[in-house]
């Protein structure tokens, strides 16, 4: 399947096997955890490639998500799965509201501070208890806090830039 990049919106991560039928252990970006499993079909990056896999079953496990993909009847078909990305096409997503962004948009933003320094591109985001943050890789890594008004100060999508209050040495 050869689509653009741009189309997926990347929804989760194969975090390994659940037992020898097939299952697989599913690590979902989604709020809340379960929201994974109202995207369909799933596209599961093997190999550099997008493939469409449907979702036989899927179901809250423990603390986690446990799903069987079409197909996939056993440990060894399984195991071809794990560590692949999860993603749905960005059309299955509603339009974000006004000053929110899915993370996927911030992802390559150029990152400025007040000054017009270059503090280097969005690399990715991680959630902690407090606040979301912002890990930006240029000469050097710099993890910025996502407390828009405070550190963020404008998000230009279009322009692909990102303007924060930041000292570049901290």
């Amino acid at each position: 399947m050869q689509q653009d990049n741009a189309q997926y919106v990347v929804i989760g991560k194969i975090a390994g096997v659940y037992g020898v039928k097939g299952w697989l252990k599913i690590y979902s970006f989604t709020e809340p955890l379960h929201n994974i499993f109202n995207y369909a079909p799933w596209l599961i990056r093997v190999d550099g490639e997008w493939r469409e896999v449907g979702v036989a079953e899927g179901r809250p496990h423990g603390k986690g998500l446990v799903a069987q993909l079409e197909g996939c009847d056993d440990r060894e078909d399984a195991r071809t799965f794990v560590g692949c990305e999860i993603a749905a096409l960005r059309e299955q997503f509603a339009e974000a509201e006004p000053g929110e962004y899915y993370w996927t948009d911030l992802i390559g933003l150029q990152v400025l501070n007040q000054d017009g320094v270059d503090l280097g591109r969005i690399d990715h985001l991680f959630e902690t208890g407090s606040n979301d943050v912002i890990v930006v890789k240029g000469a050097r890594e710099h993890l910025l806090p996502y407390l828009p008004g405070q550190v963020i100060q404008e998000i230009d999508l279009a322009a692909r830039v990102m303007r924060v209050d930041w000292d570049p040495e901290f």
